[in-house]
């Protein structure tokens, strides 16, 4: 799916426009709450793998309290100008189109989470702080936990607000097979009857 947003900026703003456009700055979202990945590379290798996101693509995932993934969905966005409330609106569209709402529940009990891969470095930019802004009030309105920003360059991947990251995946590097990230398939046990018809029949 496609929809309209704008390209990176890294030039600062100031409190009137980040007002104005719905953006947070990294220092508020650091004092925001947001609940830490146990292992964040693996949440992105697993991200990167399912949806093998290009440079302008959006990946919100939806993980529950043992970070499992329940739902996901990628798409990109066309040049306009940076807004949190739009942003707002495709996450929460999306999160309608993949997964009931909590809004029920006293307490959230799943995360969304957001993976975005764009051109540039890993420093902050007006563009991470509207997807931040959309994040946060996307989760409010479906009910669940805003979960950590991530974002995906040439440079590899890193969580916004906490200085974790890492050079892979990147945004150029080809995924890796699940095989390579999953326990290995259990060695049958050999012996026994069923072993040995097995055997007699490979000898014919």
């Amino acid at each position: 799916m496609t929809f309209g947003f704008a390209p990176s900026s890294a030039a600062p703003l100031s409190t009137s426009a980040a007002s104005t456009n719905r953006v947070l700055e990294p220092a508020e979202w650091a004092t925001a709450g947001i609940p830490l990945l146990r292992n964040p590379r693996e949440v992105v290798s697993g991200l990167h793998v399912r949806h093998r996101p290009g440079p302008a693509t959006a990946v919100v995932a939806v993980l529950d309290l043992d970070e499992r993934l329940r739902a996901s969905a990628s798409f990109t966005r066309r040049p306009a100008p940076a807004d949190g409330w739009m942003f707002r609106n495709v996450l929460l569209a999306q999160l309608r189109r993949i997964i009931p709402h909590d809004l029920r529940r006293r307490t959230p009990v799943r995360t969304a989470v957001l993976l975005y891969c764009r051109d540039g470095d890993a420093r902050w930019t007006e563009e991470d702080g509207a997807w931040m802004w959309g994040l946060r009030d996307a989760c409010t309105l479906h009910g669940l936990r805003c979960g950590a920003y991530i974002t995906l360059t040439r440079d590899g991947w890193q969580v916004l607000g906490e200085g974790r990251g890492g050079r892979h995946p990147s945004a150029g590097s080809t995924p890796e097979p699940f095989a390579t990230s999953e326990a290995p398939p259990r060695i049958p046990r050999t012996g026994g009857v069923p072993s040995e018809i097995l055997r007699r029949a490979a000898a014919r």
